[in-house]
């Protein structure tokens, strides 16, 4: 009987720390080599999350003379995330607060990035599309967007199934929007990403 809990316990803190976001599997600097994420660059993680997985990374890349701008709709995990800047001196790192389905209210100056990471957030929204378009905003022309989310269905750990993401649909859109797709990839076992280069 202790045994079984103790099985129980496991299982319920794989899927509990495993499912929140998939940021364990996700390799942060292979995304920021794909953006080309150099010092002095102004980026934005869009959905950034509570362990700022691609945010602190970042924050090293572009170094004192870039920006990284940590968004999230969850005030509580961006205080967390200002916290830890402020804590490990990484002063490029800037919080922001919105609501990434409504087009236009993000506080990052438009067409001022020259990256925007959407990591295991469009599972999350009934309007994928809205987010899409925010990102398009903020971008710079000849700039990337890296788009990555679950691919392999029927795991306990990730999104309902139906939640997942029509990468063929994300690849339409960006087509009709200035973007190029300059690159497929699959991120491990259970993610696949896209990086769409805009060029207006």
């Amino acid at each position: 009987m202790v045994f079984l809990s103790w099985v129980l316990l496991a299982g319920y803190l794989f899927v509990k720390f495993m499912y929140h976001s998939g940021n364990q599997m996700i390799d942060s600097y292979l995304l920021l080599a794909k953006a080309q994420v150099q010092s002095g660059m102004c980026v934005a993680d869009l959905g950034c999350g509570r362990t700022g997985h691609i945010v602190f990374p970042a924050s090293l890349k572009v170094g004192e003379r870039g920006i990284v701008y940590a968004v999230d709709v969850m005030k509580d995990v961006l205080e967390n995330i200002h916290k830890r800047a402020a804590a490990q001196n990484q002063l490029a790192v800037q919080t922001v607060w919105s609501d990434l389905e409504c087009p236009g209210r993000t506080a990052i100056p438009a067409h001022s990035l020259d990256a925007a990471f959407i990591i295991n957030v469009l599972n999350q929204s009934d309007n994928r599309q809205a987010i899409l378009e925010e990102a398009r905003r903020l971008l710079k022309d000849k700039a990337r967007l890296i788009v990555v989310d679950w691919s392999k269905k029927g795991l306990v750990f990730a999104p309902p199934d139906e939640d997942y993401v029509d990468f063929e649909a994300v690849k339409k859109w960006s087509q009709k929007h200035g973007f190029v797709l300059q690159e497929e990839f699959s991120m491990g076992n259970f993610h696949y990403g896209l990086v769409l280069f805009k060029h207006d």
